[in-house]
């Protein structure tokens, strides 16, 4: 009996649905299987259903910054997944943040998903093997 190889996942939350469904598109071009979410409960639920080898985040869901504990807590019940997360604009204070919350990419917001999609794919292959990539701004 063989093993079934392990299908990869990822969670994309973000508000607006034009966004989650190019970012859907994109993932599932690379082979992956694209959970999205628009708001904060309906993420919560996903996380407790499905095991995620990488969630893009939008930092403002219903209100601005509500994102960020939605990233830490997707690090601490998916230590080993990539997490990255869309700002509006980056500054020392969202570096600090992004550092807290165990992020491992912060993204401006009005980059491109495809521009998004490949950095993340870029970083998990550059971190196979290796230990996680610490917090930068894209």
């Amino acid at each position: 009996m063989t093993v079934p190889a392990h299908k990869k996942t990822a969670l994309v939350v973000h508000p607006d649905l034009n966004v989650l469904s190019k970012y859907q598109a994109l993932l599932a071009a690379e082979q992956f299987t694209t959970i999205v979410a628009r708001d904060l409960p309906t993420a919560l639920m996903a996380i407790t259903q499905h095991y995620f080898d990488v969630a893009i985040v939008s930092s403002q869901l219903g209100e601005p910054g509500d994102g960020w504990p939605l990233a830490g807590v997707i690090h601490l019940v998916f230590p080993k997944s990539y997490v990255g997360v869309l700002v509006p604009g980056a500054d020392l204070l969202t570096l600090q943040t992004a550092i807290n919350s165990g992020v491992q990419e912060v993204y401006e917001g009005d980059r491109a998903p495809e521009a998004v999609v490949s950095s993340v794919l870029g970083s998990l292959k550059a971190g196979e093997g290796k230990g996680k990539a610490r917090a930068g701004v894209q």
